[in-house]
């Protein structure tokens, strides 16, 4: 998916003041001249403009904004509140009154021909503009939003012309006002300056900042033009012709706009009509379209979501809820979450930690304890100094996972439409929050979970994750981890194109992979996938690409690798079932040709290329185990073994490997193991060839360790010619070795190296003396099948039992 940047409302997330004053600048009147010429004095915003419009510059996502915008708006009561945001967003504003939107919420705007190409506008409870929204529709007010259309942002191409030199010092650099401010204020951390002059203000009246944020942002904007963002000067013109419009409308008076701070100094700035059109002349233009998608905290947070994101949506949250006492109700909060999670919180430590805060505060010299303050209260007092249950609150509470919501009425392509129906009627409600989801394919309701979790995986709708859990290798269950994120509803919309529904979109999108396909592994894959997301109608047109491709393919490894997806599709037709008989026969026609060719294949293969046909050899003979009916292959598969054990050109790994395979299966007897072991290991033999055989013998995840504990025969070979290996030859083989046996686990590790210290038992019986404990001579089955219906029961296979 290829996807534009979220614009930022402005070149940073938060414009900020200095309070001074409690005043709001006012524009004057203006003549809507078309003259050309342009004045580019700049009023003083320190005393206001009296009858004009009111303008709050405020800071996307700032609460302490969000509280000011609501105040100055209840004290001005305007009747139209313009808003920056794409302008095709009025047609939407009505859904942010209904009762079903909860916000963290976006405006998501695509383009129609790309809906990868997209862009979002998000906004918080606490967000500056959602307050303006809300406080409008619940007083009959207008709303309008005045930035530059989306059909603009979206068409445009050139990744230059958010870039660009002008009177920024060392040329197109970009500046980030919040951090200029705290930097002239003495502060070397913008957010703790935010919070320091508005967020923890104690002065009562939220509406003080406006009047100095303008005159701060007039005066960066003189230093520094547009700050590095050419395409700001844009946007405004936008912005000024359409304040315009509504002072024409509905009066000086009666208009007040919300936007980012630094937009301020150029609204409240003398242009004539002529020369803002001049700006926006020639634009590109592309066909969007637009609609409202839940977003999420953990998305608005700098570090994991868009560019102009802020460090602590959560607990900006809380700011701006609590009615009073937030240092109080947020550690109450905090001692919530930790109980919950086992950790022994007390109310003595809330208040020991509230008092920590509020003396950290003092001590740094701060009006009130911030985030700062907090965190370190709660990590000393409630964490016990533990930065372990700390990252849990940071997570939990600080960022937070909290999803909105959007009405069921919201504009949505049909494919959403059907995605969200087959949710509700499933019971699989999209959460921010990681979960794991086990399923029992036995189960209708599961079943179907399954097929539209894979559905949606074939399409690119990332919303789950297959995951090791109770399922294992077997086909009965499966475990999914599941999380929603706000660009799955682009990734939705792009998947729109295949289909209206989940299942018909899939099934074109599968035919069309399986036309495009042009490795067989690939064509395979597809097939698991539509068994997996039953698509019956596509199947038809992947078994004849899967036909087609496998005649012409003569490359064995090609082959190899393309067998286990066809087993695994096999076995889970046969729990879902689906019809695999043609799948079988073309399964079956692969053995045949991998078994004629894997041999020669094998002969004069360097290190690299030994180690690939390694894992191809491993995942055939798992793979043929798996097909139904396949005991003639099996038997043809385990001459190819032999033929590849006793060869000599052969590398030593494959002929390792051949012989461990051999040995599990019960193909040869112990004695016959040793035969070859001694044989590959016998003086005549380089030692890299006998690292190599030890290495594909008992080297991997195959548990060649626990064979080597249990027949000390076989220990007895390795040691015996480990310690003959030339001393000019050890150095050689030394990484190989090492690489074999660090793969065990560490309690077989020791015990080999106890064995090999007490010295193994050569010549003996081909099992571990009777002495050693712990092991007996022979095999016990009595007491191996006492575990089986264990085993049934964690592997869910009672029925068959």
């Amino acid at each position: 998916m290829t996807s534009t940047p979220t614009p930022s409302p402005s070149p940073t997330s938060a414009s900020t003041p200095t309070p001074t004053s409690a005043s709001t600048p006012r524009l004057p009147s203006t003549s809507t001249s078309t003259s050309t010429s342009t004045s580019t004095s700049t009023p003083s915003p320190a005393h206001g403009f009296p009858g004009g419009p009111l303008v709050l510059g405020v800071r996307h996502h700032g609460p302490g904004s969000a509280r000011g915008v609501r105040a100055a708006l209840e004290a001005a009561r305007p009747a139209v509140v313009l808003v920056e945001g794409p302008a095709e967003a009025d047609a939407l504003v009505a859904l942010a009154g209904d009762p079903d939107m909860r916000p963290p919420v976006a405006l998501l705007a695509h383009a129609v021909d790309d809906p990868g190409r997209a862009s979002f506008w998000p906004m918080a409870a606490f967000s500056p503009e959602w307050v303006a929204i809300r406080w409008a529709l619940d007083r009959g007010a207008a709303v309008r939003f005045i930035d530059l259309p989306a059909t603009h942002t979206l068409a445009a191409s050139d990744p230059t012309w958010d870039d660009g030199e002008d009177e920024v010092s060392g040329g197109g650099l970009r500046i980030d006002p919040v951090a200029e401010l705290a930097r002239a204020g003495g502060y070397e951390d913008a957010e703790r300056w935010w919070e320091d002059v508005v967020e923890l203000r104690g002065d009562g009246d939220p509406t003080a900042p406006f009047e100095a944020l303008a005159e701060a942002m007039g005066a960066l904007r003189e230093a520094y033009g547009h700050g590095g963002h050419p395409r700001d000067l844009v946007r405004e013109a936008h912005m000024r012709i359409q304040l315009r419009a509504a002072r024409k409308e509905f009066g000086d008076d009666a208009v007040a706009v919300v936007c980012g701070a630094w937009h301020v100094p150029a609204l409240t700035r003398r242009t004539t009509v002529a020369a803002d059109r001049a700006l926006l002349k020639g634009l590109p233009k592309v066909k969007t379209e637009m609609t409202w998608v839940p977003w999420t905290h953990r998305r608005l947070a700098r570090r994991s979501g868009y560019g102009a994101g802020i460090d602590a949506p959560g607990w900006y949250a809380h700011l701006f809820a609590a009615p009073d006492r937030p240092v109080e109700r947020w550690m109450t909060r905090v001692a919530g979450l930790l109980r919950a999670e086992d950790h022994l919180v007390s109310s003595a430590h809330v208040i020991e930690a509230v008092r920590l805060a509020e003396t950290l505060a003092a001590l740094r010299g701060r009006p009130l304890p911030g985030l700062d303050e907090t965190t370190d209260a709660v990590r000393a007092v409630l964490c016990e100094g533990s930065d372990v249950p700390l990252d849990l609150v940071r997570d939990r509470l600080v960022v937070g996972d909290v999803l909105g919501e959007v009405p069921a009425g919201a504009p949505a392509v049909p494919l959403q439409r059907d995605l969200a129906r087959r949710q509700r009627t499933l019971r699989l409600k999209p959460e921010a929050g990681e979960r794991d989801l086990e399923l029992d394919l036995r189960k209708d309701m599961d079943g179907e979970r399954s097929r539209l979790l894979h559905r949606l995986r074939l399409l690119g709708v990332g919303w789950g994750e297959r995951a090791t859990g109770r399922s294992g290798t077997g086909t009965f269950r499966e475990t999914w981890r599941l999380r929603w994120e706000p660009e799955l509803h682009v990734q939705v919309a792009e998947a729109g194109v295949w289909g209206t529904t989940v299942e018909a979109a899939a099934t074109a999108r599968a035919r069309s992979r399986a036309l495009g396909a042009t490795a067989l592994a690939d064509i395979t894959a597809l097939a698991e996938q539509c068994l997996l997301a039953g698509l019956a109608d596509a199947l038809p047109v992947v078994m004849r690409a899967l036909a087609d491709r496998a005649a012409l393919d003569t490359d064995v490894a090609h082959l190899a690798q393309a067998l286990p997806a066809l087993a695994r599709s096999l076995r889970y037709g046969d729990v879902r079932g689906t019809e695999t008989a043609a799948l079988a026969e073309v399964a079956a026609g692969l053995a045949e040709r991998i078994c004629v060719g894997l041999p020669p294949a094998c002969a004069g293969l360097d290190a690299d290329a030994a180690a690939a046909m390694r894992e191809r050899i491993d995942e055939v003979h798992q793979a043929l185990g798996l097909l139904p009916g396949a005991a003639e292959l099996t038997e043809r598969w385990a001459g190819v073994l032999r033929r590849l054990a006793d060869r000599d050109r052969i590398p030593g790994i494959l002929r390792g490997r051949a012989a461990r395979l051999l040995l599990d299966e019960g193909r040869i007897a112990d004695d016959a193991a040793a035969l070859l072991m001694s044989r590959a290991l016998s003086p005549g033999t380089p030692p890299p060839d006998a690292a190599a055989w030890i290495d594909g013998f008992v080297g991997g995840a195959s548990g060649g360790g626990l064979l080597l504990v249990h027949d000390e025969r076989l220990l007895g070979l390795v040691d015996d010619w480990l310690t003959g290996v030339p001393a000019e030859a050890f150095t050689d083989v030394l990484p190989l070795l090492r690489r074999t046996f660090s793969g065990y686990e560490p309690g077989v590790r020791r015990t080999l190296g106890e064995l090999v210290a007490r010295g193994p038992k050569a010549g003996g019986s081909g099992h571990s003396a009777p002495g050693v404990p712990g092991f007996a001579p022979t095999l016990d089955r009595e007491r191996a099948d006492a575990v089986l219906p264990l085993l049934h029961l964690v592997l869910g296979t009672e029925a068959l039992a």
